[in-house]
């Protein structure tokens, strides 16, 4: 039974993580923030930004219509016989904008 516990933990984690990070990005989505301030702000928390523009015009005239979690890369460690251990090594978010 503990065989299927813990991946059904793991599984539900990150489902409240990705829901949890959906509504931080509707919150920006309606915010006047200048793209460069959050894209910086992004980039400083760790993350590799790709910005999505529709548009021309140049990116301070743009509005953020969303942010989206990107792929994540991780390696897994389980030398010295200890339990595995995580580490993530990149994080790519994704900021949509319309200009």
């Amino acid at each position: 039974m503990n065989l299927y516990l813990i991946p059904a933990l793991a599984v539900g984690a990150m489902a409240t993580a990705a829901l949890g990070f959906a509504h931080a990005a509707a919150a920006d989505a309606a915010s006047s923030t200048q793209v460069q301030d959050r894209v910086r702000n992004l980039e400083a928390s760790g993350y590799h930004v790709i910005v999505n523009r529709i548009g021309a015009v140049t990116l301070s005239t743009c509005t953020i219509t969303s942010v989206r979690p990107g792929q994540t890369f991780s390696t897994v460690d389980s030398r010295g016989g200890s339990s595995p251990a995580e580490t993530i090594t990149a994080k790519t978010v994704l900021v949509d904008v319309a200009c």
